[in-house]
């Protein structure tokens, strides 16, 4: 022991054990520390978050609308165009001159937002269960989240924090999860926080080489957790609160069960373990080095990333592109990956056709009004609060306990988290999006169903 010490000693650089140490626990007061807001349990971001949010009031709707129309014309210009001004810079090309298919989804989500913010046109695009939803209760608490979440994620990525945490967890997060032990912060900060940060923090280690493709998107699909706050919402939107210890015990427990499981199924299984450039991760990158405790080699790799820190410019110079990459980029995709998801659902009968496979499904394990809850399953893709809102007629509280749940642990809807999946780097489509979906909601059920048992 006294030898790693040494060694570490050796090492350690005063103005580099600093630079580490006091961004760091900034970071982690922001991002991981639980606190009590308004009644709530909630994490720092969230709270500056909700603050701009009270700040800018109902703006924040116009702004929201304003940036999605111009990123909406803008793109099309760059596409038609191609000026070498945008062209020429790595990170405005990024921004403004996407795919096909991301021009595409751009322009649907500049023309519903136009359509909601003005209630014109047809009104299966803007009422207050579509295109409005979006528009109104997700899209201002998104660019609130992605403002700060976006300005401040350096301090979680650039001073060594991540390293740290690696070397400590890799030997829990590697051998259950097959993940990186790093991954175990991106969980944390979706559970205490958002599951939005969660997937800004994945989507940056992926562009940043961290992580393989295979890991992105299972951290993307399987650790970007609802967080307490939220879940306390739907626990309440199903009248149900008292019951939230053994509700959040049951979404625990079956996100747990569904992150061992899921990763070892296609799609996720057939991912490539190569790096955005197409590199391999060396087999022996988690291994400790000789002479090194877990420790000493987390502290060794997190000095030398906070010693590669070379300015203040640099790290808010990185923060600020961050902040406009998700307003810019992502927004206008969740509006309209959002909308279309949930015209969808009001208006056909899409989801509750293929939710008549799980009656069989609900009536074996004995879940009341087995035909009635069906409805609810696969309507969560869409939008995860809207099978709480569907339960509602429900009398049996078991079976809105179920739904509940379900709806928490299910994780991927495409009002947020899916459309947030598709609009970073992370190499996951729709479809892999769907079937993932469906594979949560077989593996969750059962388990979320047993420990109902035990509650009634």
């Amino acid at each position: 022991m006294e030898e790693n010490v040494q060694h570490l000693d050796s090492n350690l650089n005063k103005n580099s054990l600093w630079l580490f140490l006091i961004p760091s626990l900034i970071g982690i007061f922001l991002f991981m520390v639980p606190i009590h807001y308004q009644g709530e349990l909630t994490i720092p971001v969230a709270v500056l978050a909700k603050s701009i949010r009270s700040f800018f009031g109902d703006s924040l709707v116009a702004i929201s609308t304003a940036i999605i129309a111009l990123m909406s014309v803008a793109s099309v210009l760059v596409k038609l165009l191609q000026p070498k001004l945008i062209t020429n810079n790595p990170f405005l090309n990024n921004l403004l001159n996407p795919s096909m298919t991301w021009l595409a989804v751009r322009v649907i989500g500049g023309i519903s937002v136009v359509l909601s913010f003005y209630q014109f046109g047809p009104e299966m695009i803007w009422n207050e269960n579509t295109g409005g939803l979006v528009l109104h209760d997700l899209l201002p608490t998104l660019f609130s989240v992605f403002l700060f979440a976006g300005l401040l994620l350096p301090l979680l990525l650039n001073f060594g924090l991540l390293e740290l945490f690696g070397a400590l967890l890799s030997k829990i997060m590697r051998p259950v999860f097959n993940l990186p032990g790093r991954s175990a912060i991106d969980c944390m900060a979706s559970w205490l926080g958002d599951g939005s940060v969660g997937i800004l923090l994945t989507s940056k280690q992926y562009e940043n080489k961290f992580y393989t493709q295979r890991e992105a998107a299972v951290v993307g699909t399987t650790f970007s957790a609802v967080s307490i706050t939220f879940s306390l919402v739907v626990i309440a939107q199903v009248n149900l609160e008292h019951l939230f210890l053994p509700f959040y015990a049951a979404v625990c427990l079956a996100g747990i069960v569904a992150a061992i499981i899921i990763p070892r199924l296609p799609p996720l299984r057939n991912k490539k373990d190569t790096f955005i450039d197409g590199t391999t991760r060396d087999k022996d990158m988690d291994a400790l080095p000789k002479g090194h405790t877990s420790f000493s080699w987390g502290m060794e790799l997190a000095l030398k990333k906070a010693s590669q820190v070379k300015s203040v410019k640099q790290v808010a110079k990185e923060g600020v592109e961050n902040a406009v990459d998700m307003i810019f980029g992502v927004l206008p995709v969740v509006m309209g990956l959002g909308t279309i998801a949930l015209v969808i659902a009001e208006n056909t009968s899409v989801f509750s056709v293929l939710g008549q496979p799980f009656i069989p499904l609900l009536k074996m394990m004995g879940v009341p009004e087995a035909v009635a809850a069906s409805k609810t399953i696969v309507v969560g893709f869409a939008d995860m609060f809207i099978p709480s809102i569907l339960v509602t007629p429900i009398s049996n509280d078991m079976t809105r306990f179920i739904v509940a749940a379900m709806s928490v642990t299910q994780l991927i809807y495409m009002s947020e988290v899916g459309a947030l999946l598709l609009g970073s780097k992370i190499p996951i489509n729709i479809v892999e999006l769907f079937i993932i979906f469906i594979f949560r909601t077989l593996i969750t059920l059962p388990v979320i169903t047993a420990m109902a048992y035990l509650v009634f």
